[in-house]
């Protein structure tokens, strides 16, 4: 569906973009891919890199709404994927937060409509769900922007929907490379927040995956979230550095035991796929459709009352070996 199309990424730098970009241009044959993204030095890195006659480098912030209206002209499909992610900074940064994923989940959404983009998908996080930091709080806004979004497009053909998955291994960010770091300087012991703590698992490639998929499936209105596994952080330690032990250090500002990111709550609005959950708008929307089939055929089914999808509960967790395996992977 990306043959002939052009395509925005905004954060195009990030893990995400890049590895984005590598698949659609493995796989497809877009008219252009356009990195939208702040940071000149990054841009210049990855032209290096990705060279093609397609690609596109826009130097922009998402805050700025009369820039990214200027990028999109002509654009077939955007993905979101800039935001400010790190949690303890967003507590001690709460404005800069806010305008990065709030206004500028606005500004997204004002510039594909104004340009008639045809879908939008925006990337969320499992922070998003029941948050309690403030970095979650602005992705839950922003899934609610893209989601109501569809209700003021009016005659405009263009739908939003919305991405959430967990923790990318091996990402910037990411506690695995974090921890192969220490043990590659000799560390003594692994820091770990607390003994309890378990955390979603998705490789950068599957998310870049469900993103490619969810273009297809969507209607308009969804948050796809993936069936992915959990760990606990204390066996991804273990199975990292068998012979050092685990130092626990307290939970930082913001952080949950367990992540959630299908909320009991939204039971009612919840979907079961073969290997998806789709959480539905809970407004009704001037277009009617069937969120139980989507534009693929896939059908799903509710999901019984009071449904969570929590990482601490999940029915898949990663075996030691696996663990060892996703820690091997490691993404520029």
């Amino acid at each position: 569906m990306f043959n002939d199309k052009s395509i925005l990424v905004t954060g195009g730098t990030g893990s995400f973009g890049k590895k984005f970009i590598k698949t659609v241009l493995e796989r497809y044959k877009p008219r252009r891919v356009i990195v939208f993204s702040r940071d000149e030095l990054k841009q210049f890195e990855m032209q290096q890199v990705f060279n093609t006659p397609a690609m596109r480098y826009f130097l922009g912030d998402v805050r700025d709404g009369q820039r990214l209206k200027q990028a999109m002209r002509g654009v077939d499909y955007v993905v979101h994927a800039a935001a400010l992610k790190q949690v303890p900074a967003a507590e001690y940064n709460p404005m800069e937060c806010i305008k990065t994923n709030i206004h500028g989940a606005e500004n997204v959404i004002n510039a594909a409509l104004e340009n008639n983009v045809e879908k939008v998908i925006a990337l969320s996080t499992d922070k998003a769900a029941n948050p309690i930091n403030l970095y979650g709080a602005t992705k839950l806004v922003s899934d609610k922007l893209f989601v109501a979004g569809n209700n003021i497009a009016g005659g405009h053909k263009t739908r939003f929907s919305v991405v959430r998955y967990g923790n990318v291994v091996g990402s910037r960010g990411s506690v695995v490379p974090f921890f192969r770091k220490l043990i590659d300087e000799g560390a003594k012991d692994l820091p770990v927040t607390d003994a309890r703590m378990t955390r979603f698992w998705i490789t950068l490639q599957d998310g870049v995956d469900l993103v490619l998929k969810s273009f297809s499936r969507m209607h308009g209105g969804e948050i796809y979230v993936p069936k992915i596994p959990s760990s606990r952080i204390t066996d991804l330690a273990t199975a990292m550095a068998p012979d050092l032990p685990v130092r626990i250090i307290g939970i930082r500002p913001g952080e949950k035991l367990h992540e959630v990111m299908c909320p009991g709550d939204n039971a009612h609005q919840t979907l079961e796929f073969s290997d998806h959950y789709v959480i539905c708008p809970a407004i009704t929307f001037t277009v009617q459709c069937d969120f139980r089939i989507n534009a693929l055929g896939e059908t799903g089914k509710p999901v019984p009352e009071g449904f969570e999808y929590s990482s601490g509960s999940n029915p898949h967790f990663l075996t030691a070996e696996e663990l060892r395996n996703m820690a091997c992977i490691v993404e520029s």
